[in-house]
């Protein structure tokens, strides 16, 4: 296996030594500034691993040499503190005087703390009727920040061959706008009803639960004509983890802990474009 470590800084050649010590790896290369890759390491030293970036915050993976990007068909990603930095249901709970109540349940439900997320979500909606749908608009134009690396990480994407799939528990408002506007394949999500310009507090059809974000990645890498092992699916809630699961490698971005054991990697500090130096 190779060991890929990467820092949201440059990394320091103090570093270097240790690591290859630790990983019992052969030669150290260097991929840019902020990452190196050692060749040849053995897995079974993943916690000293673990617990040496986890002191320096580095982020790392062991990926089997020879691996590249072109070797998958789709990259899967979940919206809300993945693609971007907010939780859009929560700043629009904001405009109602509600973000705190709001975003304490989204907290417990992306932590595993809730199981029924068509409950939270349901609860949560609930909490938003009768106000202006402009204030939709408002959190897409003001607060709505794209996650750091991740247009870079969206055009090493395309220019590999890979399509590209937006699964949100999240609104339909914001996906169809992020599709339009980073040319991403493939987009769902839920819908909010809006009656005479104001949300009526529910969603319209079936609700983008963990289950249906995995069906919703199995039916695009069908429709694709490859398999789910060709995907790479990025999330960091625990809605997240049945589409990860279904990956051929998944990836944890600033993520609760429950999802970062489960993932295949986990960038707890480098951006969405750490994904592109694992190939």
């Amino acid at each position: 296996m190779n060991l890929v470590v990467q820092s949201p800084e440059p990394l320091a050649a103090a570093h270097v030594k240790p690591l290859v010590a630790l990983a019992r790896g052969g030669q150290a290369h260097s991929i840019d500034l902020c990452a190196l890759r050692i060749a040849e390491a053995d897995p079974a030293q993943r916690p000293d691993i673990e617990s040496y970036c986890a002191t320096h915050a580095l982020d790392y993976a062991y990926v089997p040499s020879g691996r590249a990007l072109r070797d998958f068909g789709l990259v899967a990603m979940d919206m809300d503190s993945t693609l971007i930095t907010i939780e859009c249901i929560d700043e629009i709970a904001d405009f109602c005087g509600l973000k705190a109540e709001v975003s304490a349940i989204t907290e417990a439900s992306m932590r595993g703390e809730i199981k029924d997320f068509n409950e939270s979500l349901t609860a949560r909606v609930a909490l938003l009727k009768g106000l202006d749908a402009q204030a939709l608009e408002q959190v897409f134009a003001e607060r709505l920040r794209l996650s750091p690396g991740a247009e870079t990480m969206l055009a090493a994407a395309k220019a590999a061959g890979l399509r590209t799939l937006l699964v949100s528990g999240g609104f339909t408002f914001f996906t169809e706008r992020l599709k339009a506007q980073l040319g991403l394949d493939f987009a769902h999500a839920n819908t909010l009803e809006i009656v005479d310009g104001k949300l009526t507090g529910k969603v319209v059809g079936e609700i983008v639960n963990a289950s249906v974000k995995a069906r919703t990645v199995r039916e695009t890498c069908a429709k694709l004509g490859i398999t789910t092992s060709q995907a790479i699916v990025m999330g960091d809630g625990s809605n997240d983890l049945e589409m990860m699961a279904e990956a051929g490698l998944s990836v944890a971005f600033r993520a609760k802990p429950v999802v970062r054991a489960a993932a295949s990697v986990a960038f707890n500090h480098v951006g969405l474009d750490g994904l592109l130096r694992l190939f």
